[in-house]
């Protein structure tokens, strides 16, 4: 091997960090950074905690490393609204592949939630270098769509916020959700109905008369 090359990780070492991820995932999201331990994660992903020391040097580590992990997921279905499409039907999708996301990882959504209402120790520098651009940049979307006429006024900071607040609602408060709404196929259908009318006509621009 050349001076300084770095040696790629072989499969089982990559397997165990996954592994190391995944149950750790499951540790933060239900008790959150500060309530976590090495041991809860090691025993959640079968192993010893030396075995886990060997792949990450401590908890705030692997906290890093799952967050960073999901960051780029998270952001994704945002920067998949697309300039040249229909105003109106790109917000509406997006809406709907928050609400899917909500749905499908509320583990994801309340480990993110966590770290935010912790004051984003660990994620600020993240936040100010991926999240902020991404955002800045869609909202000068909507704000051009609205000056178009495309779209209702509507300030696009505050929709995209009230987005966010409204679809990861349904994560972040998934057990009072489940003892309000037990019907969970049911409450999802009516939970994405409802989410979708509201947006709908808080966009939809007034007509004008001739």
């Amino acid at each position: 091997m050349a001076d300084g090359a770095v040696k790629k990780p072989s499969r089982i070492q990559l397997r165990n960090r996954k592994k190391i991820m995944t149950a750790a995932l499951e540790v933060f999201s239900q008790h959150g950074y500060r309530g976590a331990t090495l041991d809860q994660i090691a025993e959640a992903a079968g192993m010893s905690k030396p075995n886990l020391i060997y792949y990450f040097d401590g908890k705030e580590a692997i906290h890093v490393a799952v967050l960073n992990a999901l960051m780029d997921e998270w952001l994704a279905p945002l920067a998949e609204m697309d300039p040249d499409g229909d105003p109106l039907q790109e917000i509406l999708g997006y809406i709907r592949r928050k609400m899917e996301m909500s749905r499908k990882y509320p583990r994801e959504s309340r480990l993110f939630a966590n770290e935010i209402l912790q004051g984003a120790p660990r994620m600020a520098p993240h936040l100010k270098s991926t999240l902020k651009p991404l955002f800045e940049e869609k909202c000068a979307l909507i704000e051009g769509w609205a000056a178009e006429g495309r779209l209702a006024q509507t300030d696009a900071r505050q929709l995209v916020l009230s987005i966010w607040a409204i679809t990861q609602h349904y994560a972040d408060f998934e057990a009072q959700i489940r003892v309000l709404i037990p019907d969970e196929s049911g409450g999802w259908a009516d939970a994405n109905a409802h989410v979708e009318q509201l947006f709908r006509k808080l966009l939809t621009p007034a007509e004008t008369s001739d």
